[in-house]
């Protein structure tokens, strides 16, 4: 059942909207490269909604036109400033597959329709704002396309670092991470007549400068963008000194990723010197409760009812986000460089608030998708040091093992989740984002992962629990910042027996990622034996895509690895066709990959496993 709330219960898109409140300009162009949902899982009606609360004047610029600046004047010239988001996938992700393949949808668009952002949204859409505003209004850049493009990155699609998106899109500002405390700080100072080239202090904001004695005391100079991009002259190929020296810029960059005690982190690129800020400190509880509580009406705006809505909705339309930020630190993930290291979390009393509230929507039938967030059950912070000092910056919480100060929370958690399920009105809370059963199974008591997977596959699983071992091989899983299969194999036999007693039958459902950094062909051989011996055929299989902002994706560009006490240890990393035997061989029981089998065995001098993996 699709339903969409009036036009005036949404920010405004149109100069009729505005006409409506009676208002002759906004304050803010907020403009996004996804469709609007005002739904708090979508960042632009997020911020939106949140600067709307602190009295401004906010107006939505969902995926306009990139060949001309009319949608960009659709409400007239912003008062304050623009703020400009490439949507909460970046746009090269959204476009395309991790074998540089066009995709069919694109679903945070309209009907799934692709092709309604550009490439490289935030530099587009912040060239057609400059010339749509001129240079009197004010330009931020932020979202995750930002977030991870901060400071010179490799970029997978064109196989070239490319220098911060700061200077490729000539805005004035970047806030990185999830913005909230920024976009206030910034709206507000600039509100007040200060010039955004003097706003250089915030925390959690990125900014250039070809003055170096403007630079802040006490930073941290990593190597240039010309250091990390050193190509050879004769063949145009990565030099091994720029690989590393991209490396230690991005190990140098990982250790400051801390709110309470990182430094400023300074690139020079070419004459100018962008200056990364030290991140932004999370969010109060009370602060993190009030985000969540902004009317959101949980629909598509009213101009998609025609194309059927937007797919991503669906999924998220009646999930609650009950915390933010990961010290998983999984090699592969971003979250770690966005959303940080440091837990956020919300009070019981608000998730049975928004709970309540999703209840009355008229399209609610009874069932709550999830309860959780990066990490489910990650619902505070990973050890009591983190208060004062933040993030440990030489070691991590989970890998290679768990620290002996991390803290447990399952019992909280399972308190949350009965809270939530008692609400009127709801049939069924469904737990679907990640757990770490790792966490789980070595840091919680006997007792307490009896309680938890017992309540867990009574009430919250719906046939399959989705789970990521990744892989099983340890030396991929040591790249991977994972624990050993054999957790995995502990936390399948709990569930299963837990499941028994409760007379259900259901199942995990484990993902894997194929040709990820540290993975060779004998690995890819030994995880196609582990599927053939438990008889799982893997429908969720996921080649490495090597995105910004991660260690994994340093990894690929380097052959080194960039973590605390790694010291740039070489890392195999599976390249062109290496890539598809690795692929084919997580899926060796279908007959179109049966010679790209044989050809894996082969190279690997394992041809006696050919009848084996693929029959005669």
């Amino acid at each position: 059942m699709k339903t969409y709330s009036p036009r005036s219960a949404f920010l405004p898109t149109t100069q009729e909207d505005l006409q409506s409140r009676h208002w002759d300009e906004i304050d803010i162009a907020l403009i996004t490269a996804d469709a609007y949902v005002d739904h708090p899982s979508f960042a632009g009606a997020l911020i939106g909604r949140l600067l709307e609360a602190e009295g401004y004047r906010v107006g939505i610029i969902a995926q306009p036109a990139y060949n001309s600046t009319r949608d960009f004047l659709a409400m007239g010239k912003p008062r304050i400033c623009a703020m400009v988001s490439g949507g909460n996938i970046d746009s090269m992700v959204s476009h395309y597959s991790a074998n540089l393949k066009r995709r069919r949808e694109d679903v945070y668009s309209p009907g799934g329709k692709i092709g309604l952002r550009p490439d490289r949204a935030t530099i587009v859409y912040t060239n057609l704002a400059r010339q749509a505003y001129g240079s009197g209004v004010p330009i931020i850049i932020g979202g995750i396309e930002a977030s991870l493009r901060r400071l010179a990155h490799y970029d997978y699609h064109s196989d070239l670092v490319r220098r911060s998106i700061l200077l490729d899109a000539k805005a004035d500002l970047l806030v990185y991470g999830m913005g909230e405390r920024q976009s206030i700080e910034i709206v507000r100072r600039l509100a007040n007549g200060e010039p955004v080239n003097t706003i250089c202090d915030i925390a959690g904001t990125v900014w250039a400068t070809s003055d170096e004695q403007a630079l802040p005391p006490h930073h941290v100079i990593i190597p240039s963008f010309e250091a990390v991009s050193e190509r050879e002259a004769h063949s145009n190929t990565p030099t091994a000194e720029g690989k590393r020296a991209y490396a230690q810029a991005f190990s140098l960059r990982l250790r400051e990723e801390n709110p309470i005690k990182g430094r400023t982190v300074v690139q020079q690129s070419a004459n100018r010197f962008v200056v990364q800020n030290p991140p932004a400190k999370i969010l109060e509880q009370g602060q993190f409760d009030a985000l969540y509580e902004l009317p959101y009406t949980l629909d598509c705006h009213p101009d998609y009812e025609e194309a059927g809505g937007v797919p991503a909705l669906s999924e998220v339309r009646f999930s609650l986000t009950s915390n933010r930020g990961c010290f998983g630190s999984c090699s592969f993930c971003a979250i770690e460089s966005h959303q940080g290291r440091m837990i956020q979390s919300r009070s019981k009393a608000s998730l049975v608030k928004e709970a309540k509230r999703m209840a009355a929507h008229p399209a609610f039938k009874g069932y709550i998708h999830d309860l959780g967030g990066p990490t489910a059950n990650f619902q505070g912070p990973s050890c009591l040091h983190q208060q004062d000092h933040g993030p440990c910056s030489a070691k991590l919480c989970l890998h290679p093992t768990p620290c002996p100060e991390l803290i447990e929370h399952h019992d909280h958690y399972l308190d949350l989740i009965k809270a939530v399920e008692s609400v009127a009105g709801v049939k069924k809370l469904f737990i679907r984002s990640g757990l770490r059963y790792d966490y789980l199974l070595e840091v919680a008591s006997d007792a307490t992962i009896q309680s938890f997977v017992s309540h867990l596959v009574s009430h919250n699983v719906s046939g399959q629990l989705r789970v990521a071992p990744e892989h099983v091989s340890n030396d991929v899983l040591d790249a991977m910042g994972k624990p050993p299969i054999e957790l995995y194999d502990e936390f399948q036999a709990i569930f299963e027996e837990e499941s028994a007693q409760a007379g259900k039958r259901q199942y995990l459902l484990p993902y894997f990622i194929s040709a990820h950094p540290g993975c060779t062909l004998d690995d890819a051989i030994e995880l196609a034996l582990y599927l053939k011996r438990g008889r799982f055929i893997p429908d969720d299989v996921q080649d490495f895509y090597p995105t910004p902002g991660t260690s994994a994706t340093c990894m690929y560009y380097t052959g080194l690895d960039p973590r605390p006490g790694r010291a740039f240890m070489p890392v195999h990393v599976p390249k062109g066709r290496e890539r598809r035997l690795q692929r084919a061989l997580l899926h060796h029981h279908k007959r179109e990959n049966r010679n790209l089998v044989i050809e894996a065995l082969e190279k690997a001098n394992r041809k006696e496993l050919v009848r084996h993996l693929v029959g005669r």
